[in-house]
């Protein structure tokens, strides 16, 4: 496992870290404790010393269960949560500073814990990166020692820009082989500005697995089957927006033309060769999965010819229109 400094945090955080999303369940299905416990005990043995979370992850199990599995451990893991998609309806006037002061003692009672490691907005509606009060609070909870950091999950490229108006850490953005847009401008802004960026979605809901087909059914309660027109939630979260077929085509293509039978590893790997990605962060339901991950630190850098294939296959089959909605 290699290890990146997460902006002006100062931590040294493993370039591949676990996403909770998924912990102790597959999209759709019951949450296992035991399977939480096995999946974080696997990341925490392979190295992995950052988790990334969120309130609403299984109404808040996936905290507890993070918050129980680092009691009395010895090695240093840093927790990153989000909060405010808790709000019914998610709106921006839902941001107020007691609303936000709720979220944050909930997550801390959660994980059992004095101070969050970094908290991050989730996601917000656009408006909220207007409302400096929103983020002044967060200041304020910083300074009191409720907080270590801050910062926010985006689902535009130019919410993470206007999110560098104010004091954050940390971006967390989707950015994979399917959305490349962050690179153009928005990672030298950061970089300047000392934040690290937490890449998300990194294998565009498993599209860029190459395991998929257009035969491939997935069950009624996987967001992959019922939001992939944005019913739900922000269809970006979705296979990154792309539409399925035309994502299984690339994806083959892909995988054919850097010559992988793994286009998973390979494609978290590409997330790597940008310095300013400090790291990313793929779920994981079971330690299996564990595994396949963390092997892509090792996985040796990709030659200039397969960044322009990558950059070929974006050109022609994402880009339009995924660059220009997200």
């Amino acid at each position: 496992m290699k290890y990146r400094t997460l902006g002006k945090t100062g931590f040294k955080i493993s370039d591949v870290s676990l996403g909770t999303w998924q912990l102790g369940g597959k999209w759709g299905a019951p949450f296992d404790e035991q399977d939480a416990q096995a999946t974080l005990a696997a990341a925490y043995d392979a190295g992995v010393n950052f988790f990334d979370t969120a309130d609403i992850y299984q109404e808040g199990l996936s905290e507890k269960a993070i918050g129980t599995f680092l009691k009395g451990k010895t090695d240093k893991v840093y927790v990153s949560t989000k909060i405010g998609r808790k709000l019914d309806p998610h709106v921006a006037a839902g941001y107020t500073p007691a609303n936000i002061d709720a979220f944050v003692d909930a997550s801390l009672q959660n994980m059992q814990v004095d101070a969050l490691d970094n908290v991050l907005l989730h996601c917000p509606p656009t408006a909220v990166y207007y409302n400096p009060e929103v983020w002044f609070e967060l200041d304020r909870l910083k300074k009191i020692g409720k907080i270590r950091n801050y910062g926010v999950s985006v689902e535009k490229t130019e919410e993470a820009i206007k999110a560098l108006d104010y004091d954050i850490s940390t971006v967390e953005i989707i950015f994979n082989m399917f959305r490349l847009k962050p690179a153009n401008l928005f990672f030298k802004l950061a970089q300047a500005k000392n934040v690290g960026i937490l890449a998300r979605v990194p294998l565009a809901s498993g599209l860029l697995s190459g395991k998929y087909s257009a035969e491939t059914k997935f069950g009624a309660e996987d967001h992959r089957s019922y939001n992939r027109d944005g019913s739900a939630f922000d269809k970006g979260e979705t296979f990154s927006g792309v539409d399925y077929l035309t994502g299984v085509k690339a994806a083959n293509e892909l995988k054919q033309r850097l010559g992988t039978e793994q286009l998973a590893q390979t494609a978290l790997r590409w997330i790597l060769m940008f310095d300013a990605v400090t790291t990313v962060i793929p779920g994981a339901s079971n330690p299996g999965q564990i595994a396949r991950n963390v092997s892509a630190s090792d996985v040796p850098a990709l030659t200039d010819e397969q960044m322009a294939i990558v950059r070929d296959v974006y050109n022609r089959l994402i880009k339009n229109p995924v660059e220009y909605l997200w």
